[in-house]
């Protein structure tokens, strides 16, 4: 996630490299044609590129608009993991009959590696990477046999509180209201597997693509008496505006990629993990999530 910090310039460029060489390109082309054909070229109003950019913009607002609902709703999805993540471990100490407080360290422990688990499975990462810090070897080999590791995890959660309930550790009650809680975890799972499988589709970055390099052909004829010194630095500038919120809006449409761009859920889940282990008085609490320099994973 972009923080508030100086983003850097380099970062910007490398997002939108390949797009501002192809706008030199057809600008330095344009400028060179016009310039060489001068007499042979008809003249082309202004108002012609000036339809195409605001048409151009109308789309861009669009795309932006759609693309900040995905990733306003995934961060929505993690804003209530962390929720019902200090829910669950409260409702542990509630529920369960005192005396079984390596139960309720399990739960919650395995409840972080979730977190962690499911994280990494949104970004396309190693779902079991650093489990063995919360979960047993056989518990890892024991998931490993899901396709949906974050999933199995979950299983072995509502097994082992059904378990607690059959030894009489709680009541009827205390087991549904612990399964609810569970259950909002496998929705929210399934609100974030959702943005993540729907793709945007990908014609449309393909035809305003389209639009924007042949506004910059547009805007190049109809400058053609304006000195190309000046006239292909105004186009890259003006492109380049186009080509920066057009990556923007398609880097948060996809809002699991690990891009700096993602929600921050390495940072969300080391929070999770800082907030049940000092709930469950552990003295193995780690640091905050340290960001980068201008975003946070």
């Amino acid at each position: 996630m972009l923080l508030t910090r100086r983003l850097s310039i380099f970062y910007i460029l490398k997002e939108i490299r390949i797009e501002f060489i192809y706008s030199a390109v057809i600008a330095l082309l344009i400028s060179f044609l016009t310039y060489k054909f001068h007499s042979d070229i008809p003249k082309m109003p202004i108002s012609i590129p000036a339809f195409l950019g605001t048409a151009i913009s109308i789309l861009l607002s669009f795309k932006l608009s759609q693309s900040y609902d995905r990733w306003w709703e995934a961060r929505k999805i993690w804003g209530n993991i962390v929720n019902e993540s200090r829910n669950l471990t409260l409702l542990l100490q509630s529920y369960i009959v005192k005396g079984n407080e390596d139960d309720v360290r399990q739960i919650a422990l395995r409840h972080i590696a979730w977190c962690y688990s499911l994280g990494q499975s949104l970004r396309g990462l190693d779902p079991l990477e650093n489990l063995e810090k919360f979960i047993s070897n056989e518990e890892i080999k024991r998931i490993s046999a899901h396709n949906n590791k974050p999933l199995g995890l979950l299983q072995i959660n509502v097994l082992q509180i059904a378990e607690l309930k059959n030894r009489g550790e709680m009541d009827i009650f205390s087991q549904i209201q612990l399964n609810k809680t569970l259950l909002n975890f496998s929705s929210s799972m399934g609100m974030a597997e959702r943005i993540k499988n729907t793709m945007f589709p990908v014609t449309y970055r393909v035809f305003l693509h389209l639009m924007i390099y042949i506004f910059v052909i547009t805007l190049s004829i109809s400058l053609g008496d304006v000195n190309p010194i000046f006239e292909t630095p105004l186009l890259l500038i003006i492109a380049s505006g186009f080509f920066v919120l057009e990556k923007t809006a398609t880097l948060l449409q996809d809002p699991f990629e690990n891009e700096p761009t993602d929600t921050a859920m390495t940072t969300i889940t080391t929070t999770i993990e800082i907030n049940i282990k000092q709930l469950l008085k552990d003295i193995d609490i780690p640091k905050p999530y340290e960001p980068h320099t201008f975003y946070s994973l």
